[in-house]
């Protein structure tokens, strides 16, 4: 890939940031990305209400599809393989969710995308649709005979996310054996429905793309394509978008602006530059001087990242309130009134909240037992004060003259539990 010079805007953008992980024919790509005709799709099931910040490359990706004019972006809701659960990257099955959890998430997750893609009637404008369209009206004895009759055993047994699992003597179900079956199905039926021609994901999804490319070759399609990026870690080895307090949603109901600004601001040194390029639209040049900035100043790029990253999935008014509230709070010491919230009835609060219950109710710890670590280490303090007694109960005494109390995680996280 390093000889490769792209023609297109699309494949010149994603290479010069950093999203190219693996792909199946660059040059074939960028013709069709050039031309304008690159109709292109990423599936995502829904195992939960939102979708959080380990699929933002993703979503990046369909957005430098659409606003380079490179062709029509395709959200694929998973309504159709969620009732299966992709087994890929799992030591164990997912969780079967019943069709009304399904289609609750699926309406939690359409939300996000609109921040992102522009949806119309156009030739480029994004069309979302559902798996559950045609799989659920597949025959299984016709999909059998038509369909898995183009697919070898023993290239199945071969693919990551099975050999993982039996090489670890874990069990894999026969409905999630058939998961890549139905995924490479997918990708034949968009191209018959819509013409899309590439299949983007993570690279934990390329042995089930590829498979796609196949079926389609097998299934008298036109030419298919893959694409993936690299599933990214953190510089000190996290998984990206988990936390100690859980994953980091995209969704302001699952996860509020300010904390979610926050989590950006607190990115480590080593990783600003590299998510400056993946995470906002700043121009190149403008980030490759911000990147370069040593010390105090990689504070101030820090910000950038947190206003730009918040701005793109909540808005640029919540970005700069998130923003502003960051600075009363850590620059002026000011309680501000728009740091998160959790209500707590006056009877729940008055019959006794443990200190640690509190501070897993504010979201700021996983689980009692993170916060008795927490507290030996000095980590939790209630109104700016240290909490040293892991047994002590919030009090009246506690609450201020707005009757909240305030709940910090170390200097940056903070949290108003409120009397109401």
């Amino acid at each position: 890939m390093s000889d490769f010079r792209p023609q297109s805007d699309f494949l010149s953008v994603l290479t010069e940031r950093g999203y190219i992980h693996q792909c199946s024919d660059l040059a074939g790509i960028d013709a069709r990305a050039k031309a304008g005709t690159l109709t292109t799709y990423i599936g995502f099931d829904c195992t939960a209400s939102s979708l959080h910040v380990g699929s933002l490359v993703q979503i990046m990706m369909l957005r430098w599809l659409q606003t380079t004019g490179a062709g029509k972006p395709i959200p694929l809701m998973g309504g159709g393989t969620t009732r299966v659960g992709d087994p890929s990257g799992r030591d164990e099955s997912r969780k079967l969710l019943s069709l009304e959890d399904i289609e609750a998430n699926k309406a939690g997750i359409k939300q996000v995308f609109t921040n992102f893609l522009t949806f119309g009637d156009g030739p480029k404008d994004a069309y979302m649709t559902d798996n559950a369209e045609w799989l659920t009206a597949l025959n299984y004895i016709d999909f059998l005979r038509d369909v898995g009759r183009h697919f070898s055993v023993n290239r199945m047994l071969s693919m990551d996310s099975v050999k993982m699992r039996l090489e670890r003597d874990q069990e894999l179900s026969f409905i999630e054996f058939n998961y890549m079956c139905l995924q490479a199905y997918d990708f034949v039926a968009l191209n018959r429905r819509y013409g899309c021609v590439l299949q983007m994901g993570g690279s934990d999804q390329w042995g089930n793309i590829v498979t796609g490319i196949d079926l389609g070759r097998r299934m008298g399609t036109e030419q298919l394509y893959a694409l993936t990026s690299p599933l990214l870690t953190t510089a000190s080895g996290a998984k990206m978008g988990k936390t100690a307090a859980g994953a980091v949603w995209l969704n302001a109901d699952m996860r509020s602006p300010y904390d979610y600004w926050q989590f950006w601001r607190n990115t480590e040194d080593a990783d600003v530059g590299r998510f400056l390029k993946l995470f906002t639209e700043l121009p190149m040049d403008e980030i490759r001087r911000l990147e370069a900035l040593q010390g105090a100043e990689i504070n101030e790029v820090k910000k950038i990242l947190a206003n730009e990253a918040t701005a793109m999935v909540h808005g640029r008014a919540a970005s700069e309130a998130a923003a502003e509230t960051a600075r009363k709070t850590f620059e002026e010491g000011v309680l501000a009134d728009s740091l998160p919230t959790v209500e707590v009835s006056a009877a729940e609060f008055d019959a006794g909240i443990g200190v640690l219950t509190a501070f897993v109710k504010a979201g700021l710890v996983a689980s009692t037992g993170e916060a008795r670590r927490q507290i030996k280490g000095g980590g939790l303090r209630l109104n700016d004060a240290a909490v040293s007694d892991e047994r002590a109960n919030l009090q009246a005494s506690d609450l201020t003259g707005d009757g909240v109390v305030k709940l910090s995680l170390g200097k940056k996280k903070h949290v108003l539990l409120r009397r109401s």
